[in-house]
């Protein structure tokens, strides 16, 4: 049963691309070149998530929407700010850093992804690019190498992403982990409608 206190925030098809990606991701890393077979499969299931996140950024329920949490980056260092003082406003959807850092993520697994079908291609002659990399074999050396730059960057990105999650759930006293496994957090302070447009809640009390 739902929690009176507790509101609807993430829609299944978000909840199931976060999860799936994670899961993708992981594989991708833990392969590599020992199972390129199955390296290559994840690394599709990204790039077809990616786009089926694009196309639910735009159609999406409201807090799908990149217009609902994509905000400028001095609103993102603002709430850093703000949250390294430990009084950082609590929003119900994504916060301004982490909306940042949800672009950031999709952009380096965009990049990553293409630069290993270029590879797949150039060094394996298979895949969809397979054609079109064919006789691009001095290509192999600088793709390879981009592909594994923009892999450690987005590893660093989750890494970031990890612990800003970690951080707004001590500071807000949440579990954001659960919330997007359950699709539901707490409405604050028993409030059914928020502070602005934004979706920003009555800040945390400072000690």
């Amino acid at each position: 049963m739902q929690a009176r206190n507790e509101i609807k925030l993430w829609d299944p098809l978000i909840r199931v691309f976060h999860w799936t990606l994670v899961a993708a991701f992981t594989v991708t890393w833990l392969t590599e070149d020992e199972l390129l077979g199955l390296h290559a499969w994840a690394g599709y299931l990204i790039l077809a998530l990616l786009a089926v996140r694009l196309v639910w950024g735009f159609i999406g329920p409201r807090h799908a929407r990149f217009s609902d949490f994509l905000r400028p980056p001095r609103e993102a260092w603002a709430y850093l700010r703000d949250l390294a003082r430990g009084r950082a406003r609590r929003y119900l959807g994504h916060n301004p850093a982490g909306g940042l850092m949800i672009l950031l993520l999709l952009l380096a697994l965009a990049a990553t992804g293409l630069s290993g079908l270029a590879l797949y291609g150039a060094e394996e002659g298979a895949g969809p690019l397979a054609g079109t990399m064919a006789g691009l074999g001095a290509w192999e050396e600088p793709l390879e190498e981009l592909h594994e730059f923009l892999a450690n960057l987005t590893l660093l990105l989750v890494v970031l992403h990890v612990a800003g999650v970690l951080v707004g759930s001590l500071v807000h006293r949440e579990n954001l982990v659960r919330a997007m496994w359950t699709g539901r957090k707490r409405a604050g302070g028993g409030e059914k409608s928020t502070a602005d447009r934004h979706d920003i809640l009555n800040p945390e009390s400072t000690p």
